[in-house]
């Protein structure tokens, strides 16, 4: 059998997923987590990502297509950046964060906006559903990256697009960071060693563009095709 590109790397990660004493959480503790953050977390988060969740958004609006999906949306703080003419779909597995996503969804009612609580490693979506999908600042946090690297695939268009937001360690500033973040960072199974070789190169899909984003450019902003 042919192995493609990235597949013996991508099967480490995968294997690497479900290794013991893996750092990161369940889901059942993310999503406690999130539920005690939820009513802080635009104050916490939002001015702070938020160039990253622009660049997104922007990068969404210039491919102008109909449909977006975005995993781990959250209190919805990207939802009004997306094309008005698009139907969005918002999943998180945190019923808290939804409920003040679907009260900022609600000041566009003219708009195809939905909200789920879904857990993004197993969703119910049929394979192809969408045009887009973004992922902003969920994929070192999720349980499983690599299983929900494989789920965004599939509900993807072949061809489509994906938009990932997040960051990576390797930089020297981020090393020296890392430390102060990582007592914090465990409470929500926010993974500070999070390598783009493994998460990002170890994929056979086609990396577009990778721009540096928020403060210092820790976050990186990936456009890949599916």
């Amino acid at each position: 059998m042919t192995t493609r590109p990235g597949e013996s790397v991508r099967a480490a990660a995968e294997t690497a997923d479900d290794a013991p004493g893996k750092p990161g959480a369940d889901t059942a503790s993310v999503v406690r987590a999130y539920g005690r953050m939820a009513p802080v977390y635009d104050f916490m988060f939002g001015r702070v990502l938020e160039p990253g969740r622009q660049r997104m958004c922007q990068a969404v609006r210039a491919l102008n297509l109909a449909s977006i999906l975005e995993v781990g949306v959250g209190t919805g703080l990207a939802l009004g950046g997306y094309p008005p003419s698009a139907r969005v779909v918002g999943v998180d597995v945190s019923e808290q964060m939804l409920a003040r996503a679907r009260q900022r969804a609600a000041l566009w009612p003219e708009r195809d906006i939905a909200m789920h609580r879904i857990d993004a490693e197993h969703m119910p979506f049929a394979d192809h559903s969408f045009d887009c999908v973004t992922l902003p600042y969920v994929l070192s946090v999720t349980p499983r990256p690599a299983r929900l690297v494989q789920e965004v695939r599939r509900v993807c268009q072949p061809g489509g697009h994906i938009l990932l937001l997040n960051h990576f360690s390797g930089s020297r500033f981020w090393w020296s960071l890392e430390r102060l973040v990582k007592p914090a960072a465990e409470q929500v199974g926010f993974r500070s060693d999070f390598k783009f070789a493994d998460h990002v190169l170890a994929w056979d899909w086609q990396v577009l563009d990778v721009q540096p984003v928020n403060l210092f450019g820790l976050s990186k902003l990936v456009h890949l095709r599916n």
